[in-house]
């Protein structure tokens, strides 16, 4: 028994290698990543995000919106940042991002101030999301620990793989969990996330066959508010010059990051029908109520989701680069 016990504690020790290590080897990711290389690099990312709010308010969610675009599609690795040019297609043009997406001159901005602090150190992935962690910390929503070390890919998306890859607020909860189980996502992450929008606008076009045409039936969808309905048929009147216009995805607070958007589900008031969906399955719906009545539960998990979100797909060390132009791979 003695002769076999170095045997045993070198084994269990490789078991715990394996197990316990491996991950965080395979992922090269660490939270003080940056720590001797880009100290200030927090700070540069919150003031550049700080500055940008000051100037738009919807600056906040439309930062958080490009981080899940981005990752959504291949994973997390800054392709969406990618310019299109005569020999390169990129995923900005694409139908779910094209005029849609916003942000990217906010970001060029922070790399561009990174770069002077620390040059060729930072990702451009990684201040994309840290900058989403900083737009919800500066609504008034969590903060979160990231870890950081991710690198920058050097190739994108074509549209059918965007469109194969992002949810639509047109499509079903089925098909939505479906794509989010396929990022190693599951059911609560679709209803913590879907929570990001307490913050920000959707144009009327996301939202407008609620009001007209429902299903198909000619007539509009009966579980939404009455009001609300008549409120929105009035900014988004049924005819094709009102498509761009804009309409908060959380009218009582659409600047701050709370947990009113879960209330306005149980009130039926939940303005894309992906988002009012989550009250017609049990689950989602005993979830939806949680998050209405307990917002630091919310805050939470929201920060837990993202933290997993960020994690999708990422390239480290040779598998990417660090770009010196967001828009352009090196």
């Amino acid at each position: 028994m003695e002769q076999n016990y170095p045997f045993k504690q070198a084994f269990c020790f490789s078991l715990f290698c394996l197990f316990f290590l491996w991950p965080l080897v395979f992922s090269q990711l660490d939270y003080r990543y940056y720590d001797a290389k880009c100290p200030n690099l927090t700070r540069l990312v919150r003031y550049g995000v700080w500055s940008a709010i000051a100037n738009d308010t919807r600056m906040a969610a439309s930062l958080l919106r490009l981080h899940f675009h981005d990752c959504f599609v291949n994973g997390c690795e800054g392709s969406l940042l990618l310019d299109e040019t005569s020999t390169f297609k990129g995923e900005k043009g694409a139908l779910p991002n094209k005029d849609s997406v916003r942000g990217y001159e906010v970001i060029d901005a922070i790399k561009a101030n990174v770069e002077k602090a620390c040059p060729s150190t930072v990702s451009c992935t990684d201040i994309v999301t840290l900058a989403a962690r900083e737009a919800v910390y500066l609504a008034g929503g969590p903060y979160w620990n990231v870890a950081l070390g991710r690198r920058d890919g050097r190739t994108a998306s074509d549209d059918s793989g965007v469109l194969d890859q992002l949810p639509s607020p047109f499509e079903s909860l089925e098909n939505i969990t479906s794509k989010f189980t396929s990022k190693g996502l599951n059911l609560k992450d679709v209803v913590v996330l879907s929570g990001a929008h307490t913050i920000g606008f959707a144009q009327c076009f996301t939202f407008k066959p609620r009001l007209y045409d429902f299903g198909g039936s000619g007539n509009p969808d009966p579980a939404l508010d009455v009001s609300l309905l008549q409120n929105l048929q009035g900014v988004c009147p049924n005819q094709a010059d009102s498509d761009t216009k804009l309409v908060a995805l959380d009218p009582p607070s659409s600047a701050r990051f709370d947990n009113s958007y879960f209330r306005n589900l149980v009130n039926n008031s939940g303005l894309l029908q992906s988002d009012q969906a989550l009250m017609g399955d049990n689950t989602t719906a005993s979830l939806v109520i949680t998050y209405s009545k307990w917002p630091y539960q919310f805050s939470m998990d929201f920060g837990a989701s993202m933290a997993k979100m960020a994690n999708i797909g990422v390239l480290t060390g040779q598998d990417g680069e660090i770009r010196k132009n967001c828009r352009v791979v090196n």
